[in-house]
């Protein structure tokens, strides 16, 4: 008796998800054909050259100092508190780009979050009405979530997600 209710019990929630109407969707696919993703990789394309171009200017300053400094360091007869002064510009500028490296990074991260959320949130929204409009108790993100099989009852509602986003 006691292992007929453990076989109920481990094939209970087996049972339940066969009954479940399962469907699939590739969000990933879905946001490279909304219109709006041009919009925002331009501006993201821009914001990324207009950092590149401080950059290299940034590291044609350097590059300078550092000429200047063997110039100045093959002088035997410069004093050391010019070399070590020389020394310290050139660390001072190492770390200026260094800053500015990472902080054109976060500002790129932080615009690229701003333009593609509300793109992923339309995408959301759009998932769930379809899954209410399918009736489907799960829907699974393939460009998220990798999954090794679909079953044959597994639903592909990115056509249906598609049209709710009017593409």
């Amino acid at each position: 008796m006691k292992r007929i209710l453990v076989m109920t019990m481990a094939l209970l929630p087996l049972m339940l998800m066969a009954q479940a109407r399962i469907g699939i969707v590739n969000s990933q696919q879905v946001f490279d054909l909304m219109p709006e993703k041009a919009a925002a990789e331009a501006q993201l394309k821009t914001l990324s050259e207009q950092y590149h171009a401080e950059y290299v200017l940034l590291q044609s300053e350097f590059d300078k100092k550092y000429a200047d400094y063997q110039t100045v360091a093959a002088d035997l007869s410069m004093p050391e508190t010019i070399k070590e002064r020389r020394v310290h510009e050139l660390q001072e500028s190492d770390k200026k780009m260094r800053e500015f490296e990472r902080r054109a990074a976060d500002d790129i991260a932080a615009k690229r979050e701003a333009l593609t959320k509300p793109l992923t949130d339309k995408i959301q929204t759009a998932i769930q009405k379809a899954g209410e409009q399918g009736g489907f108790d799960l829907v699974l993100d393939t460009a998220v979530t990798p999954v090794a099989y679909f079953g044959p009852n597994t639903v592909d509602i990115t056509p249906m997600v598609k049209a709710i986003l009017g593409i």
